[in-house]
């Protein structure tokens, strides 16, 4: 099995109780150990608020080669706001270590509270209903999470779920030309029968597979599939054998049995759940009260920002507020690792596809390839030879601005020699709105 992108990574050194990081959390008692390290509980001297801190050795991700899925997870985590998912605040970062400012949920493991014994069907129900909901969130914006379990399944002081621990999470453009993703991973208790025929996945029915664990768990205070013999038990998975308790109803019955269908193409859907009958009683969607949340993003300094979370096609790329939260500098990956890539962003007063035709032409001019990208919102420049690569995307920002976003990919040929320092960078500060402080300096 795959392990989570920093589960082997050392953890940083942390002030001892009562000390402080970055004179910004004061850090307190160990709250355990999950897959991507240590995690502590911290609070913040200016707010007062409680957070959970995780801390990551940079050179041991570099080590395991991990660098990639690391900045995965923090870019999923990053777009992922919903009542019932764990909030990322912020990243820091020092030379050696990478910092993680986590929501904190008091309530701590649900895995904790399952151990005491079963719940009873109406709590099943009412935490089966908020783990669809996160669910269904995620891969509503292509993140599937590949390691759902109670032990990352956490409380806050309400006692509401929050769904964590994205290490294993996978996005869409992780998907093959086949349309499956081949990553072996997850808990072995959890796992789909699929993903151990190493033949290909759908994260979606996967992630729905580990929902028909839990739910089973929640209800029966045990594994459906379980066993001392590794082998035994994946076996038992991969034939769908397993026993309701005798108090298990026959709405329930139906249910459980369609989550954990071994075949992926019969296997319930999302859809499909929010519709059976045994999940619909006292069924209340989740309110994602997106006017509170704009409200605080606006006093916050995030301004009165698109509200529309799609693009739709034909149409230029929006920055909306999940995007500018991304954009900041909290939320900056450029400066986690050695650079093999790197970017810029800087605000401009021209039209997206006055700058795309701005870029067209430096490209011609320096004797680049040139492809048009996404709706004439971004272009990619290459050099002839294949080693230097440039991704130029640009977003609206309001009715007068954009941010225009340029990456210099690496290439396998070796360095572009300069290209974008000494030729390209210097033509792309005649694009940048003077009278702001952002731009290329």
């Amino acid at each position: 099995m795959e392990e989570s992108p920093a589960a082997a990574a050392a953890t940083a050194p942390l002030p001892a109780a009562g000390g402080n990081l970055f004179g910004k959390y004061e850090v307190g008692k160990l709250l355990g150990c999950g897959s991507f390290g240590k995690v502590y509980h911290a609070r913040n001297i200016g707010t007062g608020q409680s957070v959970a801190l995780k801390s990551v050795s940079k050179q041991k991700v570099i080590k395991e080669g991990q660098t990639v899925q690391v900045k995965r997870e923090i870019s999923i985590m990053r777009r992922l706001r919903h009542p019932h998912i764990v909030r990322l605040s912020e990243v820091l970062a020092t030379k050696t270590k990478i910092y993680f400012v986590m929501e904190f949920a008091k309530g701590g493991e649900l895995f904790a509270k399952i151990s005491k014994g079963r719940f009873s069907e109406d709590l099943t129900r009412r935490y089966f209903h908020q783990l669809i909901s996160a669910v269904g969130y995620c891969h509503s914006r292509g993140v599937f999470h590949r390691d759902l379990k109670p032990e990352n399944l956490l409380l806050d002081e309400n006692w509401n779920l929050k769904v964590s621990d994205f290490g294993l999470s996978a996005v869409r453009d992780q998907v093959r030309q086949d349309g499956l993703l081949h990553t072996l991973c997850g808990t072995p208790a959890y796992v789909a029968p699929e993903i151990l025929a190493k033949k290909g996945y759908d994260g979606a029915k996967v992630d729905i597979w580990s929902c028909g664990v839990i739910l089973f768990v929640l209800h029966a205070g045990y594994l459906p599939f379980n066993d001392t013999n590794l082998m035994v038990m994946y076996r038992k998975i991969y034939k769908g054998e397993y026993r309701f308790p005798k108090w298990t109803s026959p709405e329930l019955r139906r249910l459980l049995s369609r989550l954990l269908d071994t075949n992926p193409q019969t296997r319930i859907t999302l859809d499909e759940i929010l519709q059976d009958p045994w999940f619909r009683k006292d069924y209340e969607e989740t309110k994602f009260h997106m006017e509170d949340f704009f409200s605080e993003l606006k006093e916050s300094g995030g301004g009165d920002m698109d509200r529309t979370g799609e693009e739709e096609d034909g149409e230029e790329k929006r920055l909306n507020a999940f995007d500018l939260i991304s954009l900041s500098p909290g939320f900056d990956l450029s400066g986690l690792f050695n650079k093999s890539d790197v970017s810029e962003k800087f605000v401009s007063a021209e039209t997206p596809e006055g700058i795309v035709d701005r870029v067209e032409e430096m490209a011609r001019r320096e004797g680049l390839g040139f492809t048009r990208r996404g709706n004439n919102c971004g272009a990619k420049l290459e050099g002839r030879n294949g080693n230097f690569a440039l991704v130029v995307d640009v977003y609206r920002l309001t009715d007068d601005l954009v941010v225009v976003e340029v990456k210099e990919k690496e290439v396998n040929a070796g360095p572009g020699g300069g290209v974008w320092k000494n030729k390209l960078r210097p033509q792309f500060r005649s694009l940048v709105y003077q009278p702001g402080e952002g731009g290329l300096r």
